[in-house]
């Protein structure tokens, strides 16, 4: 069982015993490895499979399983991974219908392993040359999550929502870009553009909500650009789900889609903050992983 004592601010490390005992007491064999760093659980998954693992479990958060999802497809091997939910946003969980109360995860995920159940298939995203498990983005909800990153209060899905604020009060950047999907073209500046395997980004934002995660497609939407003062009135409607209907925002399935900005942006995978980037090449791969 792979973890990150720092998910969920530090959640995941104070709880790993109790779900080590948890697993103990089901019958369940393992072993509880602890990540040191950024993107150490990705090289361990990759040692584990080499070694001939073919089920992995992960106790953290979005940048967790981020990380086992990337470990998993670079690895080119079919492997199962199962899920408990100890981070802040756990938005793949709740995509997953993976309990979020951690307890109840622990449990029903040795009911399955014991009961033989086989892994469900799901999809992943490709994004350039690295892989997503729950969403991606470019623009001002990258900008979001580097703020929120840096944040260090124990506050939950509020982290995300005052890393908002920040980000607004900070300024909202509209960059030019250039986006291609299926017959579809628009040429323009953009406040965010988001691409979603999951309904959920950040916790509490409602970003897709007609995304799922095993339906062969990718949600795209985007934002025309907006002032700092319409960012605030369309964000109560984030958060339930209703700004897809707004006249500045897009929304469109689609399985390949290719961006290009006339100057670096920012990006994120899952919520992990990628290198300054112009060309975007993002699409779906149906069945690509294997749930527990």
């Amino acid at each position: 069982m792979l973890f990150n004592p720092a998910a969920g601010r530090g959640r995941a490390g104070r709880r790993v015993s109790t779900v080590s005992s948890i697993l103990d007491a089901n019958g369940i064999s393992h072993t509880p490895i602890a990540s040191r760093k950024q993107g150490d659980i990705e090289s361990l998954v990759l040692t584990a499979i080499d070694e001939g693992h073919q089920r992995l479990l992960v106790a953290g958060g979005d940048g967790s399983v981020h990380e086992v999802v990337n470990g998993i497809l670079r690895s080119g091997r079919e492997v199962e991974f199962g899920v408990i939910p100890i981070g802040t946003g756990n938005d793949f969980s709740k995509a997953s219908s993976i309990p979020l109360y951690w307890e109840d995860a622990v449990t029903l995920l040795a009911d399955r392993i014991n009961s033989g159940a086989p892994g469900r298939q799901i999809d992943a995203g490709r994004f350039n040359d690295r892989y997503f498990a729950n969403g991606a983005g470019i623009g001002f909800d990258a900008k979001v999550s580097r703020i929120a990153r840096d944040i260090r209060f124990p506050m939950g899905d509020l982290v995300y929502l005052l890393a908002v604020f920040r980000g607004i009060w900070d300024g909202v950047a509209t960059p030019e870009v250039s986006i291609k999907y299926g017959d579809s073209n628009f040429e323009g500046a953009l406040t965010l553009v988001s691409f979603s395997n999951g309904p959920w980004i950040g916790g509490m934002f409602h970003m897709a909500p007609m995304a799922r995660n095993d339906d062969g497609m990718l949600e795209l939407v985007y934002a025309k650009a907006v002032t700092r003062r319409r960012i605030m009135t369309l964000l109560p409607k984030l958060l339930q789900g209703t700004h897809i209907d707004e006249p500045e925002v897009i929304c469109s399935s689609f399985r390949k889609c290719e961006i290009v900005a006339a100057s670096p942006v920012p990006s994120h995978l899952d919520g992990e903050i990628q290198p300054l980037q112009t060309k975007f090449s993002v699409e779906i791969l149906s069945n690509a992983l294997r749930l527990l």
